[in-house]
């Protein structure tokens, strides 16, 4: 893949990177590996060399502000917008289902093969190349964030709220996961002190959690609405 810049030693680990279970499912003689691992080491590289990056570039700005630069650009959307200017998706391996239901365009494989070719390089290469890789991302998007402010995701606009509101911090619990593996359903409901805010169902955790901080929040504003009553909230 010339678009990355980075001609790998070991190109087996960049095919890795782009392969997907359910290929591996379906093509069980095949000595590639499935991105998790490497999604899993590249979620840890990618939030380091991000926390660095904004450490380094904004030195007014405090811990608070740091952390919610930060989940911004580490979020799943953000992160499947890097792969598709790589053009990611038309290179990953997929199983007939996965490729079948749009997983291709799908934000949250998208943004799995993005952080598993993250850890390849650095696997490949080392930190300062993986570093090299990312660093145009974080700038591009970085600069977009002085210039029109940070637009928070629900999840990060809950805990804001919830901490300003009653001093607690948002827990979410997945309450199922249903459907096969190139088409999981998830259900995750967010708590606070004890009371259930929201329940969001997603194609991925990440999107579950973020429906349920929507729905959480919708509910808070029908609760201040009604003057502190309202039904509980309902699945979204």
């Amino acid at each position: 893949m010339s678009a990355l810049g980075v001609q790998f030693k070991d190109p087996d680990l960049l095919l890795s990177a782009l392969t997907h279970r359910s290929y591996v499912h379906e093509h069980y003689q095949t000595s590639l590996q499935p991105n998790e691992r490497l999604e899993f080491l590249g979620d840890s590289v990618l939030n380091f060399l991000t926390a660095q990056f904004l450490y380094q570039t904004f030195p007014q700005r405090g811990e608070g502000e740091l952390t919610a630069m930060r989940a911004s650009l580490v979020r799943t959307g953000m992160l499947a917008r890097f792969a598709r200017l790589l053009e990611l998706g038309s290179f990953l391996k997929l199983g007939k289902g996965e490729e079948h239901s749009g997983g291709r365009e799908r934000d949250n494989l998208l943004a799995d093969a993005f952080e598993a070719v993250i850890a390849a390089i650095y696997l490949d290469q080392g930190m300062e190349a993986a570093d090299r890789f990312l660093l145009p991302y974080l700038e591009s998007e970085a600069a977009r964030i002085v210039v029109h402010g940070l637009q928070l995701d629900d999840k990060s606009r809950l805990q804001e709220r919830v901490q300003s509101e009653r001093n607690q911090t948002p827990r979410y619990r997945t309450v199922s996961a249903e459907g096969p593996d190139h088409n999981r359903v998830f259900t995750i409901e967010v708590q606070a002190g004890g009371d259930r805010l929201g329940v969001g169902v997603g194609n991925s955790k990440q999107a579950a959690a973020q429906a349920a901080a929507r729905a959480a929040l919708e509910y808070l504003d029908s609760l201040e609405a009604q003057g502190g009553k309202a039904e509980g909230p309902a699945a979204t």
